[in-house]
């Protein structure tokens, strides 16, 4: 085991005895939503991922430490702190283990923690992607390297609809990562239901989710697998609403400057501002719907492997 990683002893002990377990991340807890709706929300994720008969395991970094399941306790010094605490990628991971600082998890470094404590299975809200503009500005989420080399099932309500979808799709092509449509053929677009971009497949049932990843780790196959998983339809929003508030935020960052890892807070939470905090709304829903299938899925994956 890792000398800087620590696994809550019930994670521990689910992972050893082979039950499901599935990972979620810390940013949404605190660059995602405000207080105290991001402890709220990610106490009601856990308890949906334990009602499908796994056990969660939020991950992030505290005092320098790897942690795969934190704590009431810590979720919430998380949701206080909010912003105050770095949003850790692949690039920070050392500096902060070095310095014994907390980081927040993306998804890049949630897929890298959970498979340094062996948990297959991520659910999170939306990943990043290619950027609008990324053809002159290079600005291309690390979630889509990760996702080429480390061996995690994520589950998401697609890329969020402020990236370039069609771009983020070429390049997860790339990198040779499967895209699956959970009864879909379409991928979902976060707040939206359908985006008019195809998936590689559609899925109907988590247990060929299950059966799937059971196969990509018997094949010793290298990367991730997407599941992408549309919003409930009560809750996504109309697509011309979120285009409007998407282009208006987006021309509010070019002229403040905002730019790199600071993109994507910015816009959600004017985005969120812009519709009056439906988007958030939403936002909380597609979450406890991923982190449903994704606990249903490693369900299945687990009785694969008995």
């Amino acid at each position: 085991m890792n000398s800087y990683l620590d696994i809550k002893p019930e994670v521990a002990q689910a992972l050893q005895e082979h039950r499901p377990v599935v990972a979620l991340e810390s940013t949404i807890i605190s660059h995602g939503m405000p207080y105290p709706q991001n402890v709220e929300t990610a106490l009601k994720v856990e308890a949906a991922v334990r009602e499908e008969g796994a056990v969660p395991a939020t991950i992030a970094i505290i005092g320098g430490r790897l942690k795969a399941g934190l704590s009431e306790e810590e979720i919430e010094y998380f949701g206080q702190k909010g912003r105050a605490i770095a949003k850790a990628s692949r690039r920070d991971l050392g500096m902060l283990c070095a310095r014994g600082l907390d980081g927040a998890t993306t998804v890049t470094t949630t897929m890298m923690i959970a498979h340094l404590a062996g948990i297959r299975i991520f659910a999170t809200g939306g990943i990043g992607g290619v950027h609008r503009g990324a053809e002159t500005t290079m600005d291309i989420s690390a979630d889509l390297e990760e996702l080429g080399h480390t061996p995690v099932m994520v589950v998401c309500a697609g890329a969020k609809s402020i990236l370039d979808l069609g771009l983020t799709l070429e390049y997860l092509e790339t990198k040779g990562v499967p895209v699956l449509g959970y009864q879909t053929w379409e991928l979902p677009a976060f707040y939206v239901r359908s985006s008019g971009f195809a998936v590689d497949y559609r899925v109907d049932d988590p247990a060929e989710l299950a059966a799937a990843l059971h196969v990509h780790h018997k094949l010793g196959l290298s990367g991730g697998m997407l599941v992408t998983n549309p919003i409930p339809e009560e809750y996504a929003m109309p697509k011309h609403v979120i285009d409007e508030a998407i282009e208006q935020a987006l021309r509010e960052c070019r002229e403040r400057g905002i730019h790199g890892k600071e993109t994507t807070p910015f816009l959600l939470a004017r985005v969120s501002e812009l519709t009056g905090g439906e988007s958030l709304a939403s936002n909380i829903q597609l979450v406890l719907n991923n982190a449903r299938l994704a606990a249903r899925t490693a369900v299945a994956y687990e009785g694969l492997n008995r």
